[in-house]
């Protein structure tokens, strides 16, 4: 990269070590190049306090703070939740469906300040590197792209800290808790420290561990009960309060969080070949995936329910791989929200201690007849019909059979 002609960065900014560091870094590094701070608000809450003043006084010019709260949870995160995306069968994408929205927007202020180049904290050996160069690739595919990670003498969180240090960089971390997280309306990942042995067990009873709620010890001794209202497979009420998108997210992490829902500690594929290990708090998101595989067990018939499982984990794939802005995604939401139609009813759970447990599910749309299901007597279901469907569904297994007989097998 010619470094003479970046004169002016966007950088993608949370205020955490990376982001912090690397506004000084860039200029020292690009001959004092003007560097424009983003934060992408998807629900950090507290953490994008005192983000301004900090910004400037490492050495941005400015600071923009927008709000996505609304386009994340409209546009990315009810889309994954439809399809039911869960990677490697544990994960709730919470940091891979909040790059591209981020991302995205970075693009538009850079190309609303007529940035040279758009830079990003993420790592060489992470995922998001990838989630958000495939973003800007997709808006802005002549724009330069400056990875510190990639380049920088930096080898380890621990220099970083000295970096900041010599520098005179505020931190909101020390080196005993330097857990590297990740906060979002959605979730929160804790990684690093004590977590990168997979034999150790996380401390989820020590204090400022989990961010989002309690253990499932510490969970009260009683079930709390949670009504969840869909309509084509979109959340939109909580006990029968009809409720925004952000707003019911809210409401149910609160609920989860209180139960202990929706921790989970997992290794994953990492896109790059690796393994990692991290733990994730997830409690509104586990509650609504539930709920809304739930309803799908009533509304959906069984050739779409099976084929859309197939597509889930696909779907899955691609918004960890960071291919949010492609075709196939687009395909996959076309064929999700089809099969959405009829996803309209009331899930009820019951929270208690870690667990979710179906209390009950209703829906106009409901496939569920209980006349020809009972196990009663029952005049609409001529159970004889079954022994020619057994016949001829088990025809090739008995010729095969037959054969072998024959050949003395």
């Amino acid at each position: 990269m010619n470094q003479d002609k970046v004169k002016k960065v966007v950088l993608a900014y949370s205020g955490g070590l990376d982001t912090s560091i690397i506004i000084p870094w860039l200029k020292e590094n690009f001959d004092n190049c003007e560097v424009i701070a983003v934060s992408g608000d998807v629900g950090q809450g507290t953490e994008l306090d005192g983000l301004e003043e900090k910004a400037l006084k490492t050495g941005a010019s400015k600071l923009y703070i927008e709000d996505l709260n609304r386009e994340f949870v409209e546009e990315y995160v009810f889309p994954t939740l439809k399809a039911g995306a869960v990677y490697e069968g544990d994960y709730l994408l919470g940091t891979s469906f909040a790059r591209p929205v981020i991302a995205k927007r970075i693009v538009e202020i850079a190309k609303k300040e007529g940035a040279d180049a758009i830079c990003h904290g993420c790592t060489g050996k992470g995922n998001d590197q990838v989630r958000f160069e495939l973003a800007i690739k997709a808006f802005a595919p002549e724009m330069k792209i400056i990875a510190p990670w990639r380049i920088w003498d930096i080898k380890s969180r621990e220099e970083e800290i000295d970096y900041a240090e010599a520098h005179h960089i505020p931190l909101k971390i020390n080196r005993e808790t330097n857990y590297s997280k990740d906060k979002n309306l959605w979730h929160i990942s804790h990684e690093g420290l004590d977590l990168e042995d997979p034999a150790n067990e996380p401390q989820y009873n020590k204090p400022g561990f989990l961010e989002l709620g309690v253990s499932p010890e510490q969970a009260p001794d009683h079930p709390t009960y949670v009504k969840i209202s869909f309509e084509k497979g979109v959340p939109v009420a909580v006990d029968g309060v009809k409720m925004d998108g952000v707003s019911l997210i809210k409401k149910l992490n609160q609920l989860g969080g209180e139960n202990g829902i929706g921790i989970t500690d997992l290794v994953e594929n990492r896109l790059v070949g690796m393994k990692s290990r991290g733990v994730y708090e997830t409690p509104g998101g586990t509650i609504l995936y539930k709920a809304h595989r739930v309803l799908e067990t009533l509304c959906l018939d069984r050739d779409t329910q099976h084929y859309k499982e197939l597509v889930a984990a696909k779907f899955a794939e691609l918004v960890y791989f960071g291919q949010w802005y492609t075709p196939l995604r687009e395909a996959l939401s076309a064929f999700v929200d089809s099969t959405q139609q009829t996803v309209t009813g009331d899930v009820t759970l019951k929270l208690y201690k870690g667990n979710l447990i179906n209390a009950g599910v209703t829906s106009p749309y409901s496939l569920y007849n209980e006349e020809i299901a009972t196990f009663d007597e029952d005049h609409v279901y001529n159970q004889a019909d079954s022994a020619g469907f057994i016949n001829l569904f088990g025809l090739p297994i008995k010729v095969r059979a037959m054969r072998d007989q024959k050949q003395g097998k």
